[in-house]
């Protein structure tokens, strides 16, 4: 039986490692306060289909929909490097309706909009995937948003996650965020798929294809993590988008709110790490 390691600080304290062998290995973790746990607490029993790390945090307000983001891999894991797909995106997308990816060996942009998933790859153009396919990164929710507002206009995609933090009531944790309306601007990305030996992230992103789209009507999905998740996604405010027409998308590098963009947030209760 194989088995691999992956590194993922997740929030806990300090860096720890979690096993993954060829079976279905799911990690659940809750925003904890800065806090040292000692690695025993965090059982793993490889030998059963699955196993958890839980931890609560009294302090934490409630949430609305407790809804969990379904995550396959780590980002610490993928900018380790390590691109090859890891299990279906089928393993955590079962439900979820909003979210984002990649897919095996980085081969393109992943978009979830609607229950719908969609390929981004370096010819800009969207097209609709199977869950069959591999992913060594995926985020997803069934977004229930909790709370939604309107974005000033002339605001950046930079300055978010002032916004995104206002609206849902929380720094921490992570919070499923969605933007739809028109952008005077946006501008996304997209990346070639790799091959082993894997170059570092920083490099493929040197190579990137980039889409200059302009003043287009869109939807922009994705998650902000927090520090207390450090590790497990994107840090700061992650997007991928899709024009309303479908007709291009991508990793979005930057964007400007126009004068009808709203903000729609969903504070998750955690993140569950389907490891592979």
């Amino acid at each position: 039986m194989r088995a691999r390691r992956t590194r993922c600080a997740c929030g806990l304290g300090e860096s720890s490692s979690v096993q993954r062998m060829d079976l279905p290995i799911v990690v659940r973790i809750r925003r904890a306060k800065p806090i040292a746990i000692a690695l025993s607490a965090a059982v793993i029993i490889v030998a059963s289909a699955s196993a958890s790390i839980a931890v609560p945090d009294s302090t934490r307000s409630p949430v609305g929909t407790g809804q969990w983001v379904e995550q396959i891999g780590t980002y610490d894991s993928l900018v380790s490097p390590d691109y090859d797909g890891l299990v279906p995106i089928s393993a955590a997308s079962s439900g979820a309706t909003l979210g984002l990816g990649t897919f095996d060996q980085l081969d393109g942009e992943m978009v979830l909009v609607g229950g719908v998933i969609y390929r981004v790859g370096t010819d800009g153009v969207p097209v609709k995937v199977p869950a069959s396919l591999t992913t060594p990164f995926f985020e997803g929710i069934r977004f229930q948003p909790e709370l939604s507002g309107p974005v000033a206009p002339g605001t950046t995609c930079a300055n978010l996650v002032a916004a995104v933090n206002a609206l849902s009531g929380t720094d921490s944790g992570i919070v499923a965020v969605r933007l739809r309306g028109t952008f005077t601007d946006v501008v996304t990305r997209s990346v070639p798929a790799q091959r082993p030996p894997f170059a570092p992230l920083s490099q493929v992103v040197a190579g990137q294809t980039v889409f200059p789209l302009g003043q287009r009507k869109a939807v922009l999905v994705g998650f902000r993590t927090a520090p207390d998740l450090a590790g497990t996604g994107a840090p700061g405010l992650h997007l991928h988008g899709l024009t309303a027409d479908r007709s291009a998308g991508g990793h979005v590098l930057s964007c400007v709110a126009g004068s009808d963009v709203q903000l729609s947030v969903q504070r998750a209760e955690g993140v569950r790490i389907h490891a592979g």
